[in-house]
């Protein structure tokens, strides 16, 4: 008799540890599952074997944080446009063109010389924008990450830059681009495009 009963009861316990090593490995399976969806969306930004410094020319998309349409005073506009010149000239860049749309901006940018290091005036640039605004508003400017493209050699500058400013036009916000008030240029008078 006794030994059916330890018999049962050690039954009983392996029983139970295989429901719980069952219930463990389902838990670590499907975090396993969660991480891996997560990585399947994640989609690399950057060009794997470039590293963005130098004399090269970008289109650059920056977006506000929820896609929030925030870009739509003077003064918020010309703060990050100040902030977009000092940065701009302390990291060597040209600033063809920029476009404050109301939820994104747009940027032409070219270095001037073979240190000008775009990853970094982008991350300093949006750092310091950041930081500022949400000094003064309590929430974040701007999303994790940026949208850029290298122009190669046969892309026109001028013929990119025409396309950032017309955004305002194919977006219904002005019927031309002269008449919209958040666009500008350090290098050109773009009032004669």
């Amino acid at each position: 008799m006794p030994y059916s009963f330890v018999n049962s009861v050690g039954q009983s316990f392996r029983v139970a540890l295989n429901y719980l090593v069952i219930k463990a490995l389902t838990i670590v399976f499907l975090f396993i599952n969660q991480v891996k969806k997560l990585n399947k969306y994640k989609k690399r930004i950057r060009l794997k074997n470039f590293d963005y410094i130098g004399i090269y020319r970008y289109f650059i998309t920056l977006c506000t944080h929820d896609n929030s349409p925030i870009f739509n005073n003077n003064i918020l506009i010309t703060k990050l446009t100040n902030i977009l010149k000092i940065e701009s000239e302390k990291f060597r860049f040209k600033i063809w063109i920029y476009c404050f749309m109301p939820d994104h901006v747009h940027l032409l940018i070219e270095g001037k010389d073979l240190e000008s290091d775009m990853k970094k005036l982008i991350s300093t640039y949006k750092q310091y924008t950041g930081f500022y605004y949400k000094k003064d508003t309590g929430k974040c400017l701007w999303q994790v990450n940026y949208y850029e493209h290298v122009l190669r050699k046969e892309e026109d500058t001028l013929s990119v830059a025409k396309y950032i400013l017309n955004n305002p036009v194919r977006k219904g916000l002005v019927e031309d681009y002269k008449q919209y008030d958040y666009i500008g240029s350090f290098e050109l008078d773009i009032m004669q495009l």
